[in-house]
């Protein structure tokens, strides 16, 4: 079956409008949510070919190495009266974060009760995105283009100290010409400031990375709160990034791409030092494994892609896909040795790396009404094989999970065979 009617560029813009208009929740566009998430761009991904190309990692455990997972909702509960979509989670702590539309809501992730609310005053701004953790600031991605910095005070909960590019960055460059540029026809803007939605942000030693669907990758450093570089890092929107800890950044991109970027010991600047080419459309999510050895991708394709480190460098190859959703991957999350996906058909995944580098889908979780949009999860403990999975939906809840997942005692195999 060909793919060209997906492939021909005015479908392709009116498709990646779709896939805008999927992360919008505010109340004027909450109506059209619904036609998008039921008809529009989702369902037209099934038409997609799900990468024959690439070859499958994934296998069914044997009876006798087959592992014991077992799983139960512990809470779920509406952000919002209005069922507005959850667009974000992520866990600090003890504390959970959830977004829903401008509003963000902390919980204490225990007991799942709701401690506080923030940016509930300032609709202007837009649906929150993305939200960041940098020593004791809170850093929120905004559809106007700012990003928010907070902290939590002892008298006023949680305030807002400024935004991202602040005043004071702004003063510092405004008057010289040589820091503006054409973001539109007739249109500039400084270096420093995101043109369009700021729809994901990742922390790492000390910097802040965001990006947007001006195309651009940007880098704060949380110190001072300026903005160290910007740039253009794709050809369509930019949909997620993730950072490894040594420094290296990878976007995601509606172009299809992803994008490796490292900053040489020699230069100030990240340079661009590979780009995956896989996929066969957008590229929505991005996860790293621990060591930054592995990097998984979704898309409207239906895939997980796997990318391995293939020597010392930062190149990667694509080793295999993970099939299973069958509508677009929305979100990804690797905790400890587990790899969650999200997806518009309504589930999350789990998948598990074996010691022979392939993939085995444990369990499959289901209950939202609609699709999964973020996903949150921390390893409670090491030894009994626990996961606190935190899953949100355009269906405006959120689902609290305990995973259990048990080895097989290999040591009746053993003996027999001693």
């Amino acid at each position: 079956m060909r793919v060209m009617s997906w492939l021909d560029s005015s479908r392709r813009r009116r498709v990646q409008k779709s896939l805008k208009h999927l992360d919008s929740d505010d109340s004027a566009t909450s109506s059209s949510l619904s036609e998008v998430t039921g008809s529009s761009s989702l369902h037209s991904s099934l038409s997609l070919q799900t990468l024959p190309s690439v070859p499958s990692l994934q296998k069914i455990p044997s009876d006798a190495h087959a592992i014991t997972v077992s799983h139960s909702v512990t809470s779920s509960f509406k952000l919002r009266e209005r069922s507005l979509p959850v667009t974000c989670l992520a866990v600090n702590g003890g504390y959970l974060f959830a977004v829903s539309g401008h509003e963000v809501s902390i919980y204490d992730r225990a007991m799942c009760a709701h401690l506080d609310t923030f940016n509930g005053q300032d609709p202007f701004s837009g649906s929150v995105k993305s939200v960041g953790f940098s020593g004791e600031k809170i850093f929120t991605a905004h559809q106007d283009g700012k990003i928010g910095v907070w902290k939590l005070t002892a008298k006023s909960g949680y305030k807002q100290l400024t935004t991202l590019p602040t005043l004071n960055d702004r003063l510092r460059r405004f008057a010289l010409p040589k820091n503006y540029v054409q973001v539109r026809r007739h249109k500039k803007r400084l270096w420093i400031e995101h043109a369009d939605a700021v729809t994901a942000l990742a922390v790492n030693n000390g910097f802040i990375y965001s990006v947007s669907w001006d195309k651009t990758l940007k880098i704060w450093r949380a110190s001072d709160l300026r903005c160290k570089e910007s740039i253009k890092a794709h050809d369509d929107a930019v949909n997620a990034v993730a950072v490894s800890a040594n420094g290296t950044v990878y976007t995601g991109s509606a172009d299809r791409r992803i994008r490796v970027w490292a900053k040489p010991d020699d230069s100030k600047r990240h340079e661009l030092v590979a780009t995956l080419e896989k996929h066969k459309s957008a590229v929505n999510a991005l996860a790293l494994n621990d060591d930054g050895s592995a990097l998984f991708s979704g898309s409207c394709d239906r895939s997980i892609l796997v990318w391995e480190r293939v020597d010392s460098s930062n190149y990667m190859a694509v080793s295999g896909a993970l099939r299973g959703h069958d509508k677009a991957i929305l979100s990804l999350f690797n905790v400890s040795d587990l790899l969650l996906s999200g997806s518009a058909d309504r589930t999350v995944r789990i998948w598990r790396r074996g010691a022979d580098g392939c993939y085995s889908c444990l369990e499959v979780l289901s209950g939202h009404t609609k699709p999964v949009k973020s996903l949150a999860a921390v390893r409670d403990s090491e030894s009994d094989g626990v996961v606190s999975i935190v899953s949100g939906s355009l269906d405006g809840e959120v689902k609290c999970w305990k995973v259990s997942v048990s080895k097989p005692d290999n040591s009746i195999y053993k003996s027999l065979v001693l």
